[in-house]
């Protein structure tokens, strides 16, 4: 069954995630879409100093929005303001320094956030990472898990109240088409128990996301929820990551702004907010979270599992509940009510 999902998702992938894919399917997008002002709207990016976070950071300022970019390197970070500032003749950019790997600072960050801004109309979740090797972090979670899901799960769910105290508020998570060949492993999130596939890690944590999507929408009606798939994209840390894929592919890979239009797309227009929350998007369309036959559904207590396990390793994070050798523990039960949160 995993051979054949692969190969059907490699297959449609050729014809709908690369930049011919792009280019057809944008022959029906609607130009007036675009056609908005969002002076006074601010907009949060993760990994906004390159590829498709710097792409969508350019066409939100360019938009007049108030952006606040999310950054692991400063040097990065700097140079990437003064080249959007420099083109968009827009100076409300602000640049926060954050290693979303790094678990606790993240929380740290946001929870500093909400008591500095007033006020966060759009959070986009762009950061991510894909390690080949198993490697932990300073809090004991597996790295892609730790940047993936539980960076975006801890920025996102501290953040959500407020978000629901601003205007036409909305949560975008870039994910992957990598995730319709993975079912959600409720029971081995943080990749433990089989040999170690960095690509494969990375797709069960866009499959994670996606799950974590369609929650945040049932939890939280306030808020417009979206995930989406970019496409095949050439950007920096698609030749680091994948750099046999990068070549073989080379330029039928997507540009980064061609990548960065759905995001965009999600973030400004009113054609999005019409649409349900919760649903995950590809080239401004929403698309099935699932191949044809496939299985990767996942059951109603799998999805608790997981979430449960993620409230837990958040609090322990937060407590600083950890054990000697520096981990935490998902498993002992805590209760929490949604104050904090994760790419």
């Amino acid at each position: 069954m995993s051979l054949y999902r692969n190969t059907i998702w490699f297959l449609n992938g050729i014809q709908q995630y690369t930049r011919k894919g792009y280019e057809a399917k944008s022959k029906d997008f609607e130009t007036k879409d675009f056609d908005v002002s969002v002076v006074g709207r601010s907009y949060m990016i993760t990994g906004a100093n390159s590829g498709i976070g710097k792409a969508t950071a350019m066409a939100l300022a360019k938009k007049g929005g108030t952006v606040h970019m999310v950054c692991r390197n400063k040097d990065r970070a700097e140079e990437a303001k003064s080249e959007i500032v420099s083109e968009s003749g827009n100076t409300e950019v602000y640049i926060h320094i954050l290693d979303m790997s790094q678990t606790r600072k993240v929380w740290e960050f946001a929870e500093g956030f909400k008591k500095e801004y007033p006020s966060l109309n759009v959070l986009i979740n762009n950061a991510g990472c894909m390690m080949h090797k198993r490697e932990l972090n300073a809090e004991g979670l597996e790295m892609n898990f730790a940047t993936n899901t539980m960076g975006v799960y801890i920025l996102t769910q501290t953040l959500i109240p407020l978000l629901q105290k601003s205007q036409d508020p909305r949560v975008i998570t870039v994910s992957s088409g990598g995730m319709l060949v993975q079912k959600l492993r409720a029971d081995d999130l943080q990749s433990e128990k089989a040999h170690f596939d960095g690509i494969m890690v990375y797709a069960q944590n866009k499959r994670q996301q996606v799950v974590l999507t369609e929650h945040w929408a049932n939890v939280n009606p306030i808020i417009h929820f979206s995930a989406m798939h970019p496409g095949w994209v050439d950007t920096p840390a698609v030749s680091t990551a994948m750099p046999q894929f990068h070549q073989m592919m080379g330029d039928r890979l997507r540009s980064v702004d061609q990548g960065a239009d759905t995001v965009v797309w999600l973030a400004l227009s009113r054609a999005a907010a019409r649409k349900p929350s919760g649903q995950f998007f590809q080239d401004r369309k929403p698309v099935p979270k699932h191949l044809p036959l496939a299985w990767t559904h996942s059951s109603a207590e799998e999805i608790h599992s997981f979430i449960t396990q993620l409230e837990n390793l958040a609090k322990a994070v937060q407590s600083h509940d950890v054990d000697p050798e520096g981990h935490v523990d998902a498993s002992t039960p805590v209760c929490v009510i949604y104050v904090s949160q994760c790419h």
